[in-house]
């Protein structure tokens, strides 16, 4: 196992970095370096510069319209974005339904939807989790059922983030209750200007809706946005999980906000601090330990080897580094963490304090939001179990 990137690697890696630093408008990456609320605009603009350049799919083999680019190039052209302050791309079009389509979808559905994920242009929403069927995805009760050349959805999905702005949906829907819970569900793309198709709103405890719930009345979907075959949406489903866990690990966002981190305490008069400083250093280790099971993944993969399945470990370890994070920047901070108001901080005011330029009001909301990581995406509960059954049998 070979974790040193080649000279060719390198370059590659100084090709991306002076691009993104040459593009990546400067007040997006103000607003990521400091933790501030970006808009469904600053992500949009993001992704169609991402998508002009044909890099918003970085992850897509060419024959798709993507680059084409092996595992170690994904990894760094994710680096250097985020350590540049580049906002994570919304991966729910082209991380996650994307690699469905390209690998279970028609010709037909490939050619009509892949080009507007590329491009950055539609917005796609998740719609997996109901009331009652979180982590366990195979108890799903929103229905489809098959009427002509089309089904009618009746259900509710729950916790879909941004989906106040999605424009298409891909859901999870029950077609048969017959024989085992996951032999029953199909995967189904549902444009959410349908008739029937309503979003609510969930406000969260930082005052913000990321989440909503999305309801479905008698929606209208046409058969031919079935991908794949009926009743078999289970097998894709955990085809897109594995896109989803790997994601949520996200050990370049992790490194850059320890940098954040370390400039926080030093700000905050807290790197004298020994038994502080501990903390950073204990999750410096972990941090290290995370990028060392990702480049060991990335080079079992360069080599053409069967790396072991460890997207649910990676999803673990990922999830509690970012709540880490996140919570000993807001003990940094102390009262200069509460909540605070939108239109006061969007006006540009961070408080009239030592390091406000550092953004530091909006810690303790973030703090609060991120207790979500560890449940999102499978919680760790299960993913632990997964882990064990795979390891020992």
């Amino acid at each position: 196992m070979d974790l040193a990137f080649t000279p060719e690697e390198q370059a590659f890696r100084e090709e991306i970095r002076t691009w993104v630093h040459a593009h990546l408008p400067a007040d997006i990456a103000h607003k990521v370096q400091n933790g501030l609320r970006l808009s469904r605009d600053d992500h949009q603009r993001w992704a169609r510069i991402l998508g002009q350049k044909g890099w918003l799919g970085h992850g897509w083999p060419k024959q798709f319209g993507g680059p084409g680019w092996n595992a170690v190039q994904k990894h760094l052209f994710e680096e250097e974005c985020a350590l540049a302050g580049a906002p994570r791309v919304v991966p729910f079009g082209p991380v996650m339904v994307a690699p469905v389509i390209m690998a279970f979808g028609s010709a037909e559905q490939q050619q009509r939807f892949l080009p507007g994920i590329a491009s950055g242009d539609v917005w796609w929403s998740q719609g997996y989790s109901e009331p009652g069927s979180g982590s366990d995805l195979a108890s799903v009760k929103t229905r489809a059922e098959r009427q002509g050349n089309k089904y009618i959805v009746n259900g509710q999905k729950t916790w879909t983030t941004l989906g106040q702005y999605g424009e298409w949906i891909f859901c999870l829907v029950r077609t048969s209750t017959e024989g085992k819970p996951q032999t029953g569900i199909s995967f189904l793309l549902i444009d959410m200007k349908s008739p029937g198709v309503s979003v609510r709103p969930i406000v969260l405890l930082d005052g913000e809706a990321e989440v909503n719930e999305v309801w479905f009345d008698n929606v209208e979907v046409p058969a031919e946005n079935l991908i794949g075959e009926e009743n078999k949406g289970w097998t894709y489903a955990k085809h897109l999980l594995s896109h989803e866990r790997t994601n949520i690990a996200d050990v370049n966002r992790a490194k850059r906000e320890l940098e954040r981190l370390k400039r926080i305490a030093k700000s905050e008069g807290l790197w004298d601090d020994l038994r502080f400083r501990d903390e950073i250093a204990k999750l410096e280790v972990d941090v290290v330990a995370l990028e060392m099971m990702v480049l060991r993944v990335l080079s079992a993969e360069k080599s053409g080897k069967n790396s072991l399945d460890v997207a649910g470990l990676l999803k673990i370890r990922g999830s509690e580094i970012q709540q880490r994070y996140t919570e000993l920047m807001m003990l940094a901070a102390g009262p200069y963490s509460l909540p605070f108001i939108f239109e006061a901080m969007e006006a540009g005011w961070q408080g009239d304090f030592p390091g406000g330029e550092l953004g530091l009001a909006p810690l303790a909301p973030t703090y609060f939001n991120y207790r979500k990581t560890t449940i999102y995406g499978g919680s760790n509960e299960v993913q632990r179990n997964i882990v064990a059954q795979t390891v020992l049998g």
